[in-house]
């Protein structure tokens, strides 16, 4: 950073209760008030070069000690100081950090070369061009301290040079970089590396958004460069200015009222940030998307923006990995945020039911595309739903038509439900008949081991299919365990049964795989029996029990006619 010093005499200045005074011995013959803080000087040194001054003075009556009041002057009592040092030759340094409040003080005053030759605006003037606007780092901070005297500053035509200051700098070829820059990217070594092409985001990372907004669209109105860079100084804003929302526990707290004004100004970064992002597919990467939805969620941003947000994350949502949609929830007990991804996964269904309809999109690309999302999804539950406090019921969709619940059902393998599971699927209205049964023939085959008791079957089933114990099963579904309970007696009853029990120990010793194989199919073809007569039942029909063991004892006889042709 560079500084320019100016005078020689050493500061006098000093400061008795609200009072700032100089050591002279001459008496004060100007008093000057700005915000509470009152300066005793002298008209011979400061009317001179203070144009403003001279103008208040000739307004005033005639009298020893005269006073004014600029309490509208920019930058206050420090601006003002500053320029009352000047006008005493007492030495001063000008830096980035204190260029704009001294130069706007020295516009208001007047101190220009029209009231003195080689006057402060001047002398401020040639320090900027040649030094400040020189240097990547100087600019960007005299930006920043544009913002408390953000009109003044645009008025004078600050922010405009200090951008297209900046703008040039990043513009430059990498390998013509030769200025000091902040990166701090992991194993970067400026030694051993040569200068990045991202090397200018961290930098122009601690100005406020709305500069750095400014600084973003001039880039992007360039077109010289690509959507990716663009996108990654926005990663690196936000990670700099936005929460990580992995971190936040709901016990930590603050002050109410610094929680409020924090998020607040939060909300806003987010969605600027979320207007900056290039259209181009690919300008940020879909973790970072999600991330965002997460912290938008938080945040209680507005709706067009968490629209915006799902929109882009499900035009990516083919990149995403399990660890890109496992982001929390900050709502309930619930561990991750289910809804938010499960608005990305619609929305994404709703452009790939479009495009798999258009003929220039090849068939092989549609399925690829949902083959990838289905296995995440897939992977995704299997981690959420391991969570304690996730309620059923973010599992269950409500507006699914009959013939996808029967579909998605059939992939279900009822022998590794837990009983949890099979406890709940009995209970559960939304599933088909045919799964239920399914589920309980099953249960059903645990609890009886496959061996007697078939007379007091039919009461646990209809015991079962009770819904929470208040109301009774529907027709087709108690008919379904009236049949159910007899095919399962008639099977502990055949010959076969028979032998497997009473031979128990010998078959251990001596496995019959053809025995296992038949009783298998024996099994299956039930399972298939009942599946029918419950489909029957749902359309109305009456469950033929008689039909269904007429057609079983027939199955099983044709079975053993084989067994003995064999």
């Amino acid at each position: 950073m560079k500084f320019m010093k100016l005078g020689t005499r050493p500061d006098t200045f000093y400061t008795e209760e609200a009072t700032r005074s100089l050591a002279s011995e001459i008496p004060s013959d100007l008093e000057i008030r700005i915000n509470g803080v009152t300066y005793l000087l002298h008209k011979f040194a400061l009317l001179p070069r203070c144009g403003l001054l001279q103008r208040l003075y000739s307004d005033t009556p005639e009298s020893t000690t005269v006073t004014m009041e600029l309490h509208d002057i920019p930058g206050g009592e420090e601006a003002f100081e500053l320029c009352a040092k000047y006008c005493y030759g007492i030495t001063i340094s000008l830096s980035a950090h204190n260029f704009v409040p001294a130069f706007c003080a020295a516009k208001f005053l007047r101190m220009t070369e029209s009231v003195d030759q080689g006057s402060f605006v001047l002398k401020l003037e040639a320090f900027f061009n040649s030094c400040i606007l020189e240097g990547w780092k100087d600019s960007i901070t005299a930006l920043q301290t544009t913002v408390k005297l953000n009109e003044w500053s645009e008025n004078l035509g600050i922010i405009r040079r200090c951008i297209d200051s900046i703008v040039d700098k990043i513009l430059t070829p990498p390998a013509k970089v030769r200025w000091s820059y902040t990166y701090t990217r992991p194993g970067f070594n400026k030694h051993e590396h040569s200068v990045p092409k991202d090397w200018w985001t961290e930098d122009i990372s601690d100005l406020d958004i709305d500069l750095f907004r400014c600084i973003i669209t001039a880039l992007k109105s360039t077109y010289l460069l690509p959507p990716q860079l663009i996108g990654e100084a926005l990663h690196v804003y936000a990670s700099r200015w936005l929460p990580d929302t992995t971190k936040i526990r709901p016990s930590e707290s603050s002050e109410p009222g610094e929680v409020v004004s924090d998020k607040e100004s939060q909300r806003r970064v987010l969605e600027t940030i979320v207007s900056m992002i290039p259209v181009d597919r690919g300008s940020v990467s879909i973790g970072f998307l999600l991330r965002l939805l997460n912290t938008a969620n938080y945040l209680a941003t507005s709706p067009a923006t968490k629209a915006e947000l799902i929109r882009r994350s499900s035009v990516q949502l083919e990149e995403a990995t399990l660890s890109d949609i496992l982001f929390p929830s900050h709502l309930g007990q619930q561990v991750y945020d289910i809804d938010s991804v499960a608005a990305v996964l619609e929305s994404f269904l709703v452009v790939w039911r479009r495009v798999s309809q258009e003929a220039s999109v090849e068939e092989s690309q549609v399925v690829a595309s949902i083959r990838r999302i289905g296995k995440l999804i897939h992977s995704y539950l299997q981690v959420v739903a391991k969570d304690p406090d996730m309620p059923v019921s973010k599992f269950e969709h409500p507006d699914l038509s009959k013939a996808d619940r029967k579909r998605l059902c059939r992939t279900l393998d009822c022998q590794k439900l837990s009983p949890e599971v099979r406890a709940h699927a009995v209970k559960n209205e939304r599933l088909p008949l045919r799964t239920v049964v399914q589920v309980l023939f099953f249960e059903q085959e645990i609890k009886g081991g496959g061996g007697g008791g078939g007379g007091s079957n039919s009461r646990m089933l209809s015991q079962e299919l009770s819904f929470n114990g208040k109301q009774p099963a529907p027709p087709a579904m108690a008919a379904a365990a009236e049949d159910l309970s007899s095919k399962l007696q008639l099977k502990s009853s055949t010959p076969e049964s028979s032998s497997i029990r009473s031979n128990k120990h010998e078959r251990v010793k001596r496995p019959d795989s053809r025995k296992g194989k038949v009783e298998d199919e024996r099994n299956i073809l039930v399972r298939g029996e009942i599946e029918e007569e419950v489909e029957k039942g749902k359309e109305g029909s009456k469950l033929d029990r008689k039909k269904i063991m007429g057609s079983r004892s027939g199955s099983s006889t044709h079975g053993r006619d084989k067994g003995r042709d064999r």
